[in-house]
């Protein structure tokens, strides 16, 4: 049997796994708990006591898986600023990115056989921004709801213009509630892409242990701090 030489890298801190779990929890939470506020089953808005099956503790539940989100999106962004294994924003001024995601990209569409090898998938990356543009839609909106009663207090003045551009809560409401949907539909397809990879390139057991293991060296290694083994 032929020894295949491999090289280990370093790829994501501490600081980005914890924060990247805390937010997988938090959307599931917050999905869940969603669904049962614009739908309740029966019983539930109409329950006259607190019980731990009542709208209001879904409804606080939803709140509190909401600020743990944002908090971990905060500092998930922090760690995007210092770590550069972190940084999973592509960099679209460069040219080099253009041609490893038209590469990926034709490999994905059966095209070609392989693509080259590389440290992050630059067309996942890429779909990470439309991720942020998501979570960003749903920070504003559900924040403009959430304080729709205190209008006068900080929260109020930072998202409740968002009521006024959108024409009204009900539409806020909607826009909340698609984008919910789409970000669950990028969820499904990110779990397929993560474990096709880790078969492949051991790309999800790498948010467990911030490492990737690879045959060849890949063509954006320069972009991080790396620790090689043969």
């Amino acid at each position: 049997m032929k020894e295949v030489p491999r090289r280990i890298y370093y790829l994501f801190s501490p600081f980005l796994r914890i924060f990247h779990w805390v937010m997988v929890v938090a959307i599931v939470v917050l999905f869940v708990t969603g669904l049962l506020i614009t739908k309740p089953m029966g019983g539930l808005s109409s329950e006259p006591t607190f019980t731990m099956l009542s709208m209001a503790m879904i409804r606080n539940i939803h709140f509190l898986a909401a600020f743990a989100f944002t908090a971990a999106f905060i500092l998930r962004v922090y760690g995007f600023i210092v770590n550069k294994g972190d940084r999973l924003f592509p960099r679209v001024w460069e040219g080099q990115f253009w041609r490893a995601t038209m590469d990926v990209s034709l490999h994905y569409a059966l095209i070609q056989p392989s693509h080259k090898p590389y440290l992050r998938n630059p067309l996942a990356r890429m779909s990470y921004v439309g991720l942020y543009v998501m979570v960003f839609i749903e920070m504003i909106t559900g924040y403009a709801m959430y304080f729709m009663t205190a209008p006068s207090a900080v929260g109020g003045t930072l998202f409740g213009w968002a009521n006024v551009v959108l024409g009204g809560e009900f539409i806020t409401h909607l826009v909340h509630h698609y984008v919910a949907w789409f970000i669950i539909l990028f969820a499904i397809g990110h779990i397929y892409m993560v474990i096709r990879a880790d078969i492949m390139e051991g790309e999800a057991s790498s948010m467990f242990s911030g490492i990737k293991i690879l045959e060849h060296e890949p063509l954006d290694v320069g972009e991080i701090e790396d620790k090689k083994n043969s």
